[in-house]
């Protein structure tokens, strides 16, 4: 049985271009380089979780939806055996199938285990918590308000944990509108890479219209998403363009690219590959702020700084708001090697920046 893998609307590998000119600028030329950025620790295990299955089990491992949203990532784990698949249903019956970062609802899981599929949860604790969460507030029949955006695989997987008392809240916007039962019953949870200023815009405009809304009990904005926007933020204000390293559908670098130009960078550009940066983006341009989304590879950083100093920005200044050393402990099937004895990557183990 020939399973499909998902058709990705971006290039896979990166075009070809001149390199970028070392034009003349009024000022010397320098990079803020944004630290933390790139891999987060649930994105870290998520892949490796991937690499382990390879290596335990043999290609092909099956994976639903992207282990991570980086065109990047999924190209490279392509190449060493991986199978990415929509859903569950295209995957052979008793094949190893990984379910990524993102989370799914019960109902995938249900619907693996029907066909006899030998699930893998790479599911980032992070977002495990907010189902939790999800859970629990249903179970002491509270109306959840989930803020995040509709058809992400995030929204879908926490939402489908109690469909029938999940709302979704898509914008501040749809906070003025939306609908409640109980007024006195109402919780917000969140997605996990959200904007945090949006997001706290949103729960003003929620509490406004539901003056009894609880809050859930710690932040659902996972700390990687929180603390890259804080680097940005710092950054931007020193920028005349950003870049954000990180593909279309990742949430969090989307908002990168927007909480860099709310914060006063005059221009800001999210890229897959340092090839897509265009010369007229550095026209009169002496800082370049550099970043990267929570699941980018940093390989594609320092080819994106690689570029830029041809381009005469080879003064790096790191701009650092955060220590990061966050690891999670692997999926429970992928802690011990084929002999039985504990993986020395059980916790992870890549450094990050």
């Amino acid at each position: 049985m020939s399973t499909p893998a998902i058709h990705l609307p971006v290039p896979r590998v990166p075009r070809r271009r001149e390199r970028l000119q070392d034009i003349p600028v009024a000022g010397a030329k320098r990079v803020l380089l944004a630290s933390p950025r790139g891999y987060c620790a649930g994105v870290d295990r998520a892949v490796i979780a991937v690499e382990k299955a390879l290596d335990r089990f043999g290609a092909p491992v099956y994976v639903r939806k992207q282990i991570v949203h980086n065109i990047h990532v999924v190209t490279e784990l392509e190449a060493k055996g991986a199978i990415f698949v929509e859903e569950v249903d295209e995957v052979p019956p008793g094949a190893h199938v990984v379910f990524s970062a993102h989370g799914v609802s019960p109902a995938v899981v249900e619907s693996a285990a029907d066909r006899g599929l030998q699930a893998i949860d790479a599911t980032c604790p992070l977002v495990t918590k907010v189902h939790r969460e999800a859970v629990r507030f249903a179970r002491d029949d509270f109306e959840i308000l989930l803020i995040g955006h509709l058809g992400h695989e995030e929204v879908e997987g926490t939402a489908g944990e109690a469909p029938d008392h999940v709302t979704i809240v898509n914008s501040p916007e749809e906070a003025d509108t939306v609908q409640v039962k109980d007024p006195s019953k109402v919780v917000w949870l969140s997605q996990t890479t959200l904007s945090v200023d949006e997001t706290m815009e949103t729960v003003r405009r929620l509490r406004d219209r539901f003056p009894e809304l609880h809050d859930p009990p710690s932040d659902d904005i996972c700390y990687a998403t929180q603390n890259r926007q804080v680097a940005i933020k710092k950054v931007a204000t020193d920028a005349d363009l950003v870049i954000v390293v990180g593909s279309a559908n990742s949430s969090n670098s989307v908002r990168l690219v927007e909480v860099a130009l709310e914060y006063g960078a005059k221009a800001a550009y999210r890229v897959d590959y340092a090839d897509e940066i265009e010369q007229a983006w550095l026209d009169g341009v002496r800082s370049v702020g550099v970043t990267s989304g929570a699941s980018v590879p940093e390989v594609l950083v320092q080819q994106v700084l690689e570029d830029l100093a041809h381009a005469g920005y080879r003064d790096i200044e790191e701009v650092r708001t955060a220590e990061e050393d966050l690891m999670f402990s692997l999926p429970k099937e992928l802690r011990q090697d084929s002999t039985g004895q504990r993986d020395a990557r059980a916790r992870g183990g890549r450094v990050r920046s």
